[in-house]
């Protein structure tokens, strides 16, 4: 197996009935780290006066060097310890991103303490079971709306001895101090405890417990996912060793930095010295991008899905010339991205128009991204090919990587100078990956794949049966260039009742690219003799195409609209023209609301619940097959 230091190489080797690729890391720099505390510590010991983060505040932003943040660690860190907790003891969090998130996720880390992250939009009795069966024994709490939620659950909380609140008041008999509070115990500590802090952050081993990330449950309840210092430090070094990075990149973080993808990047930034903006209030998202210019940032694919539906839904309502400009624009655009996705530039008549197009329409998409802008990194679900294409004949690149919580997040990806579109890249670090010749499963192989599930060793034996392969449950192919090409997820595959497979997920990203006015797709068909679809429509794209088209109602009504199902009757019928009988979506239903992180349809992350849509409009679904069956 290659080493860390060895330089990147490929071997093929037929293994039993698969197929095996090893992709070594290259350019691992700096000397060996035991945890994720030390990496911190060396962070601020050699770029200490370099702005570390960015983050709003009433008067617009503010600013922290990595010298003033590891201050506001320690203090954190050494708060904790004088609350009396000890190696590997958990320590929740519930807090939307924001710059504190990453300061008391730090300060657990370097207190020897590990994580236990729970996402903010989890109910209160979604709050007492995380923070119960991880055994936590403090918890930070963004505000005084998440306090209420620990409060109104203290009873089954018992072995909760103390809440730390970022913005919230103090108070409950003592049981909620401020964080201020907590900084201040830290700094009283360490007068009486001199060296200790140093000592434990040196004590901290690779394979003791960081991070506790209880899975956003698509199916059935979370499981918490144990990650070990160091899978942590395997992923951060292994995007570190990419060098597609550096010290003088600038990230906007916005993600869920209770999801692994928001996490690794926070790793990845330890190791490479970025700077970050940390701003998790994703209705600013785009409005923040041309203000922070970031050099790149990390996204799932639905906000690039809805970029592109304003984009395209804009040129089209504008119609007249503005429309067939824009038409001409992507045109060339797309045959310029075709010879660059082969390694060649445009020259001649196709230089001079994809020219002119850059300066009438691409332009200004890459402005509403800020103008520094290198790439996107995609991830958390599948991105479609027809969306990363369009935004790179527009000039901007987006490269889709792959990995799971179970992984550590990061464990393929693709690289500006080595990226193929409609795949997730190729390995990263020391990750091995080997598809299984019986059923096309990808399984993984490195130092980022946890080392169980809490409290669950049968699941855990489930998916890490002892061979040293992590089974994903995702279906995929390599091909000889080492890239990685995901089909669709095992246990989301349809088999209908005559026999065919079909993968959803191809064809739910398809038709959003066919009519950018669709929020939402769910591909149904298991065990059925036909497959049907429920669908949803984005608000803002419609909700004008409405004024601009001079149709009345409400979003509700809109989506019931006859002009509305007749738009996306003629997607779905250009779907179906390029697809097997046995695939065509013979039916379908528009749901008169979009699916939201808030009603449970979406995970934080964005991707769909496909169990849990399927099981609400279970009626809808059965009515499609009453009655005479489609032929």
């Amino acid at each position: 197996m290659p080493t860390a230091s060895s330089p990147p190489e490929k071997l093929l080797v037929a293994g039993g009935r698969a197929l095996v690729i090893a992709m070594g890391a290259a350019n691992m720099s700096g000397a060996k780290v035991n945890s994720v505390a030390q990496m911190f510590l060396d962070r601020v010991q050699s770029t200490p006066d370099r702005q570390a983060f960015q983050y709003p505040t009433a008067d617009g932003w503010g600013s922290i060097t990595w010298a003033q943040t590891g201050e506001r660690v320690r203090a954190i860190a050494c708060g904790l310890h004088a609350l009396g907790l000890q190696p590997e003891q958990r320590v929740g969090l519930v807090s939307n991103t924001r710059y504190e998130w990453i300061l008391c996720d730090l300060g657990a880390l370097c207190a020897g303490c590990a994580t236990t992250t729970v996402y903010p939009s989890n109910t209160a009795d979604e709050c007492a079971y995380i923070l119960t069966d991880s055994a936590s024994q403090v918890v930070f709490a963004e505000d005084d709306s998440q306090v209420a939620k620990l409060v109104e659950k203290r009873s089954a909380l018992g072995g909760i001895k103390q809440v730390i609140t970022i913005d919230g008041q103090a108070g409950h008999d003592g049981w909620v101090i401020t964080l201020a509070e907590l900084e201040q115990k830290g700094r009283q500590w360490e007068k009486q405890n001199d060296g200790k802090y140093q000592a434990t952050v040196e004590a901290i081993r690779p394979e003791q417990l960081a991070t506790l990330i209880y899975t956003s449950g698509t199916t059935g309840r979370p499981k918490g996912v144990e990650l070990t210092h160091d899978c942590w430090i395997a992923t951060g070094q292994g995007i570190d060793g990419l060098g597609i990075l550096s010290i003088a990149d600038h990230q906007y973080l916005w993600l869920p930095l209770a999801h692994s993808f928001g996490k690794v990047l926070q790793t990845a930034q330890l190791a490479i010295g970025f700077s970050t903006t940390v701003d998790g209030r994703i209705p600013k998202l785009v409005e923040n991008l041309a203000v922070v210019k970031p050099t790149f940032m990390a996204a799932a694919p639905r906000i690039f899905e809805k970029v592109y539906n304003k984009v395209v839904t804009g040129a089209q309502e504008a119609g007249g010339l503005k429309s067939k400009i824009f038409g001409w624009a992507v045109k060339n655009g797309r045959k310029v991205s075709e010879l660059r996705q082969r390694g060649e530039e445009p020259s001649g008549f196709l230089a001079l128009k994809y020219a002119i197009a850059e300066k009438l329409v691409f332009s200004k998409l890459q402005a509403l991204f800020g103008g520094r802008l290198r790439f996107f990194i995609s991830g958390s679900a599948p991105l479609s090919r027809d969306i990363a294409e369009f935004f790179h004949a527009a000039g901007v690149l987006i490269l889709e990587g792959y990995g799971l919580t179970e992984t550590s997040a990061a464990s393929f990806v693709n690289r500006p100078n080595d990226y193929k579109f409609g795949t997730v890249g190729k390995g990263l670090g020391d990750m091995r990956v080997k598809i299984a010749e019986e059923d096309g499963e990808i399984l993984l192989a490195g130092r980022g794949v946890m080392r169980g599930y809490h409290n669950l060793a049968e699941a855990t034996a489930e998916v890490l049966p002892g061979d040293g392969w992590f089974r994903t449950g995702d279906i995929g192919e390599v091909d000889a260039e080492g890239f990685l090409r995901i089909t669709d997820r095992k246990k989301d595959l349809i088999k209908t009742s005559g026999g065919k497979y079909v993968a959803p997920q191809n064809l739910e990203s398809k038709l959003k690219t066919l009519c950018p006015y669709i929020g939402n797709v769910v591909v149904h068909g298991d065990k059925r003799n036909f497959c049907t679809a429920l669908i949803t429509i984005d608000e803002e794209s419609i909700t004008k195409w409405a004024a601009d088209n001079g149709v009345s109602g409400d979003y509700r009504a809109l989506t019931q609209h006859e002009k509305v199902r007749q738009m996306v009757q003629d997607a779905v019928d250009q779907l179906n023209a390029g697809l097997a009988r046995y695939e065509t979506i013979k039916k379908f239903a528009i749901l008169e609301s979009d699916f939201s992180v808030e009603s449970g349809e979406l995970t934080p992350s964005l991707k769909v619940k496909r169990k849990e849509v399927e099981r609400r409009y279970a009626s809808v679904l059965d009515q499609f097959y009453q009655g005479q069956l489609a032929s």
